[in-house]
């Protein structure tokens, strides 16, 4: 039989409340400790005001707004593969630089993504 972790919350309704929580515990974290979370934040709520004005379908509001939050989810993965690579050495290693790296070549790509999505919908709209 496997052990069963202690954190592994119960089933129904209080598996969903305590998750609830443990989800803002984690944005706290985030936003406490990591400064490209803060800026991609700032970044996040700057752009769904400008989707939101923009003289653009629901849909392409939707997608405008949908990439900048999948930025903030890709970053807030990397930080977790970071939180763990550090809490298993801080020591200098291949492996553990290549977890880091892949990490934040993710992000990269998710907001080359959302670079391209913009520029998109804005040049078909408005040029």
């Amino acid at each position: 039989m496997d052990p069963i972790s202690e954190f592994k919350s119960k089933s129904g309704l209080k598996r969903i409340y305590t998750a609830f929580f443990y989800s803002i515990d984690g944005f706290r974290a985030a936003w406490k400790g990591e400064h490209a979370f803060r800026q991609e934040v700032g970044l996040f709520l700057v752009g769904t005001i400008v989707a939101l004005v923009l003289r653009v379908s629901a849909f392409e509001k939707l997608v405008l707004i949908g990439v900048l939050l999948l930025v903030l989810i890709v970053e807030l993965i990397n930080s977790s593969i970071e939180a763990v690579v550090d809490r298993v050495s801080l020591d200098r290693h291949p492996l553990s630089k290549n977890a880091k790296d892949f990490g934040s070549a993710a992000v990269l790509l998710t907001c080359l993504l959302a670079l391209a999505t913009w520029s998109v919908v804005l040049y078909n709209r408005f040029i």
